[in-house]
């Protein structure tokens, strides 16, 4: 789904970006142009980073107890 309709970014543009690295709507803008015009997608870019991070930082007990 396109998350900035102004330079056609989609949100696996943002999650491919939030996965290698991305980690605030500042550096999202400038890697990929989201948010830079209206803003109105800045929101959703913020909480597709939020999520990636979330799941990235997802502990996964079963792992740690298996070590």
């Amino acid at each position: 789904m396109y998350v900035c309709i102004c330079n056609g970014v989609t949100d696996r543009t943002i999650r491919e970006s939030a996965d290698a690295g991305c980690e605030s709507v500042a550096e999202m803008t400038m890697r990929t142009g989201a948010g830079a015009c209206c803003g109105s997608c800045v929101g959703l870019v913020a909480e597709i980073i939020a999520e990636v991070q979330t799941r990235r930082h997802l502990e996964l007990p079963l792992l740690a107890n298996a070590a």
